[in-house]
């Protein structure tokens, strides 16, 4: 009877330790990809910015260009 016992003993054991290293990369792996997503939504807000403003002068140039005529 000790033999099984300490056989299921192991085992949990090492199911519980399995799980906590999962749960572990898990975790990981969601942080990483949270801040890799910000960081593609912060440059891709400062490129949109960028090409506004440049849109911006664009037409702002075109304008004084035409009314200085």
């Amino acid at each position: 009877m000790r033999l099984p016992a300490l056989v299921i003993l192991l085992a949990a054991i090492t199911t519980v330790s399995a799980c906590a290293e999962l749960k572990d990369a898990g975790r990981q792996i969601g942080e990483t990809t949270k801040e890799v997503t910000t960081d593609i939504g912060h440059a891709t807000r400062d490129t949109t910015r960028a090409i506004g403003h440049a849109s911006r002068d664009a037409v702002n140039s075109v304008k004084n260009d035409l009314s200085e005529d």
